[in-house]
C-alpha cells in the first residue's frame, strides 16, 4: 500500500509513469467493472480509455491515496452509466438478426449468467453490490466512498440480494 501511496504523491505532483504505473495496477478491475455495465468488449475497452483520460485529468481531486482504487472504480462506474444513457438513444438490432453479425463475447456461459442476473438492479443496487463482493469492501468503507448512511448501504445490499434471489430462483424453475 505504500507504493500506491508513492504513485499516487508521485502523479499528483505530475509524473507520467506513475499514473501509468497506477492505472495498470487497476486497469483489470475497472475493464471488468465496466463490462458488468456494458456487455460488451469494445465498449468496456472505450470506458477503460475514458477512465484513464478522466483519472489522469483529475488525479488531484483524490484526497486520500488510500482510495485510489474505488476512487478509479468510481470514474468507470460513470463513464459506464454515460455510456449507457448515451446509447439508450440509438436503435437496436432485433436478436434474430444478431446471428448475422456475430457476439464478441468470449465467455458466452459467464458473461450470460452474471448479464442476466445483474440486469434486475438500478444503478444503486448495482454499484454497492459490486463494491461489496466484486472488490470486498466492507460496508463501512462503500459508506464512506459512497457518502451514503451505514443503514442506507445495507438496505442497498439487503434489497440487492433479495432481487438477486428471487432471479436465481425463477430461472431455476424455468429450466427444470
Amino acid at each position: 500500500m505504500i507504493i500506491i501511496q508513492r504513485l499516487v504523491a508521485k502523479a499528483q505532483k505530475g509524473s507520467d509513469k506513475a499514473f501509468l504505473k497506477l492505472f495498470k495496477e487497476y486497469e483489470e478491475d475497472i475493464y471488468r467493472t465496466a463490462y458488468v455495465y456494458v456487455k460488451n468488449q469494445h465498449d468496456a475497452l472505450d470506458i477503460v480509455q475514458e477512465t484513464a483520460y478522466k483519472a489522469f485529468k483529475n488525479i488531484n481531486s483524490l484526497k486520500n491515496p488510500n482510495y485510489v482504487k474505488s476512487w478509479i472504480i468510481k470514474i468507470a462506474v460513470s463513464c459506464s452509466i454515460d455510456l449507457i444513457r448515451k446509447n439508450k438513444k440509438v436503435v437496436q438490432l432485433h436478436p434474430d438478426h444478431e446471428q448475422f453479425i456475430g457476439t464478441e463475447d468470449h465467455n458466452i456461459p459467464l458473461s450470460i449468467t452474471l448479464n442476466n442476473i445483474l440486469e434486475d438492479l438500478n444503478e444503486t443496487e448495482k454499484k454497492v453490490i459490486l463494491l461489496k463482493y466484486y472488490f470486498g469492501y466492507t460496508f463501512h468503507e462503500i459508506s464512506e466512498l459512497e457518502d451514503l448512511p451505514l443503514g442506507t448501504v445495507k438496505s442497498v445490499v439487503y434489497r440487492a440480494l433479495a432481487k438477486l434471489r428471487n432471479q436465481v430462483r425463477r430461472d431455476d424453475m424455468y429450466e427444470q
